[in-house]
């Protein structure tokens, strides 16, 4: 269990915020962290672990706890019970981009879409990441886990982690701690067998982005390198000659409304339907049961509204900033707020603070930001 000298997590986080931490231990093994986090968890001390860096915001004042950094690697193809599918178990700081970059070259399907997104793997289920209509939680199967309460290991199934947009019990919300306090040690996948040839693309979300015709046929790694373009127009691909990657990327969540709610909205606002879950279970005590089962309820259908639109039809737009501040909105993606090169966390939170109030002034909705946030208020 190395404990380093503290790095500041300035030079760690993809926003580029932070002091160095009071204590701070480099896990390179899955028995490592697991040390690691059971020598943490009985001091007491406030802590939280490091992976990518890219979906948190610290704040200037030095963590006084310990960040426990997962820098565990490896990827494990296994057989699948299913024909045509197969597995694969991904230690939890292996680098999420590695590890599309691997499926693809092996001709596995389900994560395509998601390519170039910075972070690790053990940070994707936390947050049900996703991108052009694929989800973790479309190919997740499992993930091994240590709880905090109890200071075991554990495999837990997919269905089990609450996953839902951009959520799952295990995701510290603004404002409210996780439902299940726990660190991600690996990631077990099941993804289709579809080679390396041409096929068509499902997914009308992922055909439209890349202006596919329902029809058309292309390989895994055309779809990778295309979203890769797509990604790299909007400042979403870390590349330190450009200033727009130096965020969080989207600081943001995408609105979840109630239908009512999204009426109230301008018509142009963009917005997509949330599928309701059909497959809820209906519990009858058996002394009420008359053999005849009620039918399903009408269920009502919440929308998701693009936060991005909220922004720009609030009057912030691509690139704004506040008069002498070194944080501001991305010049490619109204959704990322960057460091433009120096940048305290109290910059950056005084801008993410006036978008919020523009938004809210305008069409009477709280934006929530996307990001951990570690010493930071909004």
């Amino acid at each position: 269990m190395p404990e380093i000298d503290p790095v500041p997590l300035a030079r760690l986080t993809t926003l580029q915020t932070g002091a160095a931490p009071a204590r701070m231990i480099d896990a390179h093994t899955a028995d490592e962290l697991v040390a690691a986090l059971r020598e943490v968890w009985s001091g007491g001390d406030p802590w939280f672990v490091l992976g990518g860096g890219s979906n948190l915001f610290v704040g200037d004042e030095p963590f006084d706890g310990t960040v426990v950094r997962v820098l565990t690697r490896g990827i494990e193809r296994l057989p699948s019970p299913r024909a045509g599918f197969a597995r694969v178990r991904v230690q939890a700081g292996h680098d999420w981009d590695a590890l599309v970059a691997f499926t693809v070259a092996e001709g596995l399907a389900g994560i395509e879409a998601m390519s170039g997104i910075p972070g690790t793997v053990g940070a994707a289920p936390v947050q049900n990441v996703g991108a052009y209509g694929q989800e973790i939680v479309q190919t997740l199967v499992e993930v091994d886990l240590l709880d905090e309460d109890i200071g075991d290991v554990a495999t837990v199934p997919a269905a089990e982690l609450g996953l839902g947009f951009r959520t799952s019990v295990l995701k510290h919300h603004y404002g409210s701690a996780p439902a299940r306090r726990a660190v991600i040690l690996s990631v077990t996948l099941e993804l289709a067998e579809v080679g390396e040839g041409a096929r068509p693309v499902p997914g009308a979300q992922l055909r439209a982005a890349l202006g596919l015709a329902p029809d058309a046929a292309v390989s895994l790694s055309w779809v990778r390198e295309h979203v890769l373009q797509t990604r790299r127009r909007k400042g979403m691909v870390l590349d330190a000659a450009d200033p727009d990657t130096a965020s969080a990327g989207s600081f943001f969540q995408n609105a979840i409304v109630s239908p009512d709610f999204a009426a109230t909205l301008p018509a142009d606002c963009p917005r997509w339907p949330v599928a309701p879950d059909l497959d809820t279970p209906v519990v009858i005590p058996l002394a009420a049961y008359d053999g005849v089962a009620p039918g399903p309820a009408a269920a009502r259908t919440d929308v998701k509204v693009s936060a991005g639109w909220l922004i720009e039809h609030a009057g912030v737009h691509k690139g704004f900033r506040l008069p002498r501040s070194r944080a501001a909105v991305s010049t490619k993606h109204a959704l990322a707020l960057t460091n433009r090169g120096g940048a305290t966390a109290a910059e950056l939170a005084e801008l993410a603070r006036f978008i919020q109030g523009r938004v809210l002034s305008e069409f009477g909705l709280i934006l929530q930001p996307e990001p951990v946030l570690v010493g930071v208020e909004l």
